[in-house]
């Protein structure tokens, strides 16, 4: 049986999809156009859905995000042409919410539509839409909210202090073990349930956090930034809240293993001998010891032991530690290990401390997918992160100098950017900038002309994502 929330998520695309393929068919032929007529009497159905419990239907955009009476629709796969197009209409006409009444009938549509089509080539198109709908009494267009600096600084506030709780509980539980003493399983538990509420409300801002990298306290960050990243890609494949925070649990506790491993071998600056690589292949049994020693031993802790053992088992089953009768990986596993090499990768380590650029360790990913690597998972990944992550320093074509803020699923290689540096390589006050919106002309912007090292151009990334 389908849960009533489900229904009104479900609800809430369709409005979405249906107003997009309306304006989209419209374009291409005209109002009257079969088509079309179907599209808007589908629309009609699913607000009368709506109007069951409210009165009126607000689909309004609110950063990269659309919301459906004030709630979030969220994005899923097969729909994030449709979104991606409507987000792009929106912000073309300057347009923050569209408001259906519950009396709205398909001539109102009609008209709003009609009304639509024609702002879209004035040259104030919000004013000319506003005007023309003004006749409209079922049908109401209003601006975008403008969002005050202390909200944003609270929502900022929020995310910085949800990552770096995670951190501080997971030096907390790595010392406990490291002590001898046990650790308590229902303290991560909460940890990782406010990185999932805040990341299905502010992924981009959560993300950019991965990006800022801690040399000193490596092993606690990788391990947070790893469970974020997963929880992220568990997202994008469409698995439920609590499978998320199971996810998100596994993947925080994938290296416990590593605090039984000499300080003086973990910590080595120069390549592992043999007998200290033997040493460091131990680390996964010796994560599944310390998690089934933890309080509250339930079969989360076992599904986190599985991860534990197996997230240095490749998808070709090479890879430690060595077993007997080589299986299939779990999905957990999959995720888990995309997101521990892309992290290791692009942070600073003891024996490597310029770290590899998200492009690169990209591109080295790429030719891992299919044997160290869940190929199908990967496409998901790159489709995730984009061809440009998070905290990628960018050239633009307009001479700017930007870092990657945020990801366009749609369109990967055109992120949303941070200019930080004008043409004459002054540094400015972040300005967010979407690739993907187009000028007069259907020409875009601003491109990306290439990356850039941010240890050369001395950028910190701290400063503009925290």
């Amino acid at each position: 049986m389908q849960k009533k929330g489900d229904g009104e998520e479900r609800v809430a695309k369709g409005i979405v999809n249906q107003l997009a393929a309306i304006i989209r068919t419209a374009q291409i032929h005209n109002p009257q156009n079969v088509a079309v007529l179907k599209s808007v009497d589908r629309l009609i159905d699913l607000l009368a859905v709506v109007f069951e419990e409210d009165s009126s239907a607000s689909l309004e955009l609110v950063g990269e995000y659309f919301y459906l009476n004030d709630s979030r629709i969220k994005v899923s796969m097969d729909q994030l042409i449709n979104f991606d197009y409507l987000v792009r209409e929106y912000k073309k006409l300057g347009l923050g919410s569209v408001t259906f009444k519950s009396d709205v009938q398909a001539d109102d549509i009609q008209a709003f539509l009609k009304a639509y089509l024609a702002a879209a080539f004035a040259d104030e198109p919000f004013d000319e839409l506003a005007l023309d709908t003004a006749g409209i009494p079922c049908v109401t267009v209003a601006l975008p909210r403008v969002e005050k600096e202390d909200k944003e600084d609270d929502i900022r506030k929020t995310v910085k202090a949800t990552y770096f709780n995670a951190v501080s509980y997971t030096k907390g539980v790595f010392e406990k073990i490291k002590s001898g003493e046990k650790a308590n399983m229902k303290r991560a538990k909460r940890a990782v349930q406010s990185m999932v509420d805040v990341l299905l409300q502010e992924e981009d801002l959560l993300m950019g956090m991965t990006a800022i990298k801690d040399y000193d306290d490596y092993t606690y960050h990788h391990c947070v930034n790893v469970s974020i990243v997963s929880i992220a890609m568990g997202q994008k494949i469409g698995l439920p809240k609590p499978q998320l925070q199971e996810l998100g649990i596994v993947a925080l506790f994938h290296d416990l293993g590593k605090m039984e491993v000499p300080a003086e071998v973990l910590n080595k600056p120069t390549s592992f001998t043999e007998d200290e690589w033997k040493i460091i292949k131990k680390h996964p049994i010796w994560g599944v010891r310390a998690i089934l020693n933890m309080k509250g031993f339930d079969e989360l802790s076992i599904k986190t032991g599985i991860v534990a053992f197996e997230h240095h088992i490749y998808t070709d089953n090479t890879g430690y530690p060595d077993r007997r009768f080589p299986h299939d990986l779990d999905i957990y596993t999959r995720i888990v290990s995309l997101a521990d090499q892309y992290d290791g990768m692009t942070s600073s380590r003891v024996y490597s401390r310029t770290p590899m650029s998200p492009e690169k360790a990209l591109s080295l990913m790429m030719e891992r997918a299919g044997t160290q690597l869940d190929p199908l998972l990967f496409k998901f990944f790159v489709n995730m992160v984009g061809v440009f992550p998070v905290g990628t320093a960018v050239m633009l074509d307009t001479k700017e100098i930007a870092l990657v803020y945020g990801a366009n699923s749609t369109f990967p290689d055109r992120p949303r950017v941070l200019i930080i540096s004008d043409i004459h390589g002054r540094k400015v006050q972040g300005r967010l900038v979407d690739l993907a919106e187009q000028g007069e002309g259907g020409n875009f912007n601003a491109t990306i002309s290439r990356t850039l090292d941010p240890s050369k151009y001395k950028i910190n990334l701290a400063e503009y994502l925290l």
